[in-house]
């Protein structure tokens, strides 16, 4: 190691390493929105079998089944995390990821014949996507964890930011895949979800069929490049240190911080780590419940029904071309996620929330208020437009990096699961309610739905900002060492 090394690291080493790690949560985003663009062939796919209804109730728990395993596999991803390793953890997401792409490409592989829906393929498709949903589970919870154990602490939270940019890219990226893979096909027209097939047009007859398939199957390449790669990174320096390997430890703490800077992390990791039997509500409820409610409320904003939807949403509001705006709102999610990620260590974590969390609730009010109004079509666009930027600077990237660095180290691998339990559980609960609360009516016709479920997120969002103003602890320049005596200090009061 050269003088240089010693002082300040490689930080093309750790660049490195943090972009392997981003890979899971590309997927993330990929396994997700992939649904986006497939749904509706799927629908009128199981739509034609001979011995079930395939109605609005099976279309919903198809579209959000993964989000079943996103709950298990954020449930395990503590017991893992803490007996497997971070690294160990993130190769078995790989492989779930790679398992399920190709399952759900072809879920009729050995046990059914090619093309023939019924019922029971309906089941094992829904199986590869929960599977699939199990490897998001893990490395939605153990990717901002691994980038955030192994990050100087001047520059985690906008390491940690990169892992959402990577979501929300990987959102771009399945956008662009399903758009290129539809062409010059069309989507199915279908009518009222549990009435049956309006009608094929002889140019959706491919996407039916076949469209569908390829969507969830390219997958399968990020899939097994992630479970490839993430073999050649190291195990992060805390975990090392937890099992006893401070060697191994200092060994990669020198390379991304410099030896002289290692010599004297490693005793305040050694320290922080003494007692690994402390329980979970050592340091107060109030530790674990911030957490809880920073992942309940990313959700119950609503943010996951918009991106899950984008192609049906935008087609209800009378636009042209749904996946193109889809495309669009892709790259301004993008460019709004670069915001968060350029000034969470100027600015902090909580001004960045309660900023988005208004701006959010503005643009969400403004959907409700012009939704299905003739002639304010672009006004609504516009708004959801603003509604989900502004989520992409905020509860997007800075929920996962206060979760990644607001438990002590001796909790974190059980917090973490928890609080990420409860983030997929309300994802689930949010995206499952968002069709039938936004068709609902008072009168034939009317849009209490449409007015209803945008304005309760937008108050949603008001409460969030609230919440984070009145509880969440700014944590931009502490290490990770610093939090047990931070909420030590609270528990003490």
């Amino acid at each position: 190691m050269n003088q240089t090394q010693q002082q300040a690291g490689s930080k093309a080493y750790l660049y490195s390493i943090v972009l392997v790690a981003v890979l899971g949560g590309l997927l993330f985003g990929y396994d997700t929105a992939v649904i986006s663009g497939a749904e509706k062939g799927l629908q009128a796919f199981f739509m034609e079998a001979g011995d079930f209804e395939y109605n609005d109730i099976w279309h919903g728990f198809t579209s959000a089944s993964a989000l079943i395993g996103c709950i298990i596999g954020s449930a395990l991803s503590g017991f893992l995390a803490t007996n497997l390793g971070r690294k160990k953890s993130l190769i078995i997401a790989g492989l779930f990821f790679f398992a399920s792409a190709l399952g759900s490409m072809e879920p009729e592989f050995l046990f059914f014949k090619h093309g023939e829906p019924h019922f029971s393929l309906l089941l094992a498709f829904n199986i590869y996507r929960i599977i699939g949903g199990i490897g998001v589970g893990l490395a939605s919870a153990i990717c901002p964890m691994y980038i955030g154990e192994i990050a100087p602490y001047k520059i985690r939270g906008m390491l940690v930011s990169w892992n959402q940019f990577a979501i929300i890219f990987g959102q771009l990226v399945v956008y662009f895949v399903n758009f290129f893979i539809l062409g010059d096909h069309i989507q199915p027209l279908v009518e009222e979800m549990g009435k049956g097939i309006a009608s094929i047009h002889p140019d959706a007859q491919w996407t039916v069929t076949t469209g569908w398939r390829y969507m969830f199957g390219s997958e399968a390449i990020p899939a097994g490049l992630f479970a490839l790669l993430i073999c050649f990174v190291p195990e992060t320096p805390r975990y090392l240190v937890s099992i006893g390997k401070n060697d191994e430890a200092f060994d990669v703490l020198s390379k991304i911080n410099g030896s002289n800077k290692a010599a004297k992390i490693l005793p305040e990791i050694k320290d922080s780590l003494v007692m690994k039997t402390e329980k979970l509500m050592t340091y107060g409820w109030m530790c674990i419940f911030v957490g809880i409610m920073l992942s309940v409320f990313q959700q119950v904003v609503g943010i996951n029904a918009v991106l899950y939807y984008a192609p049906r949403t935008f087609g209800d509001m009378g636009m042209q071309d749904p996946m193109m705006i889809t495309v669009i709102m892709g790259f301004i999610n993008i460019m709004f996620t670069l915001v968060a990620i350029f000034t969470v260590e100027k600015l902090g974590r909580k001004p960045l929330l309660i900023t988005g969390s208004v701006g959010m609730a503005i643009g969400a009010m403004g959907v409700a208020a012009t939704f299905g109004h003739e002639g304010l079509e672009a006004i609504t666009c516009v708004s959801l437009m603003l509604y989900a930027a502004c989520f992409m600077f905020s509860w997007g990237p800075i929920c996962w990096v206060l979760i990644a660095e607001i438990f002590p180290n001796t909790i974190r691998g059980k917090a973490v699961a928890i609080a990420v339990a409860f983030q997929w559980i309300f994802n689930f609960i949010v995206s499952s309610s968002f069709v039938p609360m936004f068709n609902m009516h008072l009168t034939e016709g009317d849009d209490f739905g449409h007015w209803f479920t945008y304005g309760l997120y937008g108050i949603l969002c008001i409460v969030a900002a609230v919440f984070v103003w009145k509880f969440v602890p700014e944590t931009k320049g502490k290490t990770l060492e610093d939090m047990s005596a931070l909420w030590k200090g609270k528990l003490n009061k």
